[in-house]
């Protein structure tokens, strides 16, 4: 609160005004002591403060903490139709490594302060990002969430299977949330056995916790695989990424890919993965999205153009240049 002394012309009403917020505001004095001290009731005290606010005498003033980028964050927000942006201060001398770090805890601290406890969440399994924010979390005391979803195959080659497990297991136990693996690899080889997988009651009923997601904490890839996924045994041959690429894919969640003004790119690829559908994902109210760093920047453009999040969670050199992007 700051008090504003020249709001008035000097008479005794404004002058009152002005003590009285003086000492409450600037010197901290409680108001049953300001009423003993001017002889007025503290009810009177209380009045007069909120006529000292709405005249201008008292004006609030917000002062933001170091490390917060609250006006970049509102324009992410408007210019994308965001419910919120979280812009994560991050050394511009930091490599990979350290990038990863800085937007994983970020993440870990939205998540905690947001959680209702009655959420059911999805989240994806091969993201580095989102391994990340797992590993900076902090058990919580009360039950955060009632379970927590794979929303794309989590099954792969055995030298990074403990990456998507340490993903869902971790973020079950911490939360205090039951976890829901799904027992597949994340793309197979053609349409009929995916077919056949999703037709097994086991994924029927995995397809029936994903209709009923409130939130999705999702990574957002690009193209080219990360070594995770390349060694899962879950990514795109080259040669299909070149197919991907000719048609205008710049990036994917959950292995459903989009092209940079955000439209899906379906076909023969499409048609082998084993994830949640496009239109169960959009259905879920809040779709977070945990990404950074200039690798990624046209990829998050895409998903932020195509409606696939609805907060995103970044580095601060990111956001600056999606804030510009026309």
């Amino acid at each position: 609160m700051s008090v504003n002394r020249y709001a008035r012309p000097l008479d005794g009403q404004v002058r009152l005004l002005t003590k009285v917020a003086r000492m409450y505001h600037e010197r901290g004095v409680r108001q049953a002591e300001i009423a003993a001290a001017l002889n007025i009731s503290q009810a009177k005290v209380s009045r007069l403060l909120k006529r000292a606010e709405a005249a201008g005498i008292v004006r609030t003033i917000v002062t933001v903490a170091p490390g917060v980028h609250a006006e970049l964050e509102e324009r992410l927000e408007e210019k994308y139709a965001l419910a919120e942006a979280v812009v994560v201060d991050v050394d511009p001398d930091a490599d990979a490594a350290e990038l990863l770090a800085s937007i994983g805890a970020g993440a870990a601290a939205y998540l905690e302060a947001t959680l209702s406890g009655g959420d059911r969440i999805g989240v994806s399994s091969w993201s580095q990002t989102v391994l990340a924010m797992v590993d900076r979390m902090r058990p919580s005391t009360v039950r955060a969430a009632t379970e927590v979803v794979q929303l794309l195959g989590g099954v792969g080659a055995p030298e990074a299977q403990s990456h998507s497990n340490r993903i869902l297991g971790e973020l079950a136990r911490m939360l205090g949330a039951e976890p829901v693996y799904v027992q597949a690899p994340g793309v197979v080889a053609d349409p009929v056995i995916r077919d056949s997988l999703l037709a097994d009651p086991s994924m029927q009923e995995v397809a029936r916790h994903w209709r009923d997601l409130t939130m999705a904490i999702m990574g957002i890839g690009s193209i080219e695989p990360s070594n995770v996924l390349a060694t899962s045994g879950n990514a795109f041959p080259p040669e299909e990424r070149a197919v991907l690429l000719k048609d205008g894919a710049v990036g994917d969640i959950c292995h459903r890919i989009f092209r940079a003004d955000g439209s899906p790119v379906h076909g023969q690829i499409d048609d082998r993965i084993i994830a949640i559908p496009v239109e169960d994902l959009r259905r879920i109210p809040r779709r977070v999205g945990i990404a950074g760093g200039e690798g990624k920047r046209d990829a998050i453009l895409g998903a932020l153009r195509g409606g696939w999040v609805t907060t995103l969670v970044t580095d601060l050199r990111t956001a600056e240049h999606l804030a510009e992007r026309d």
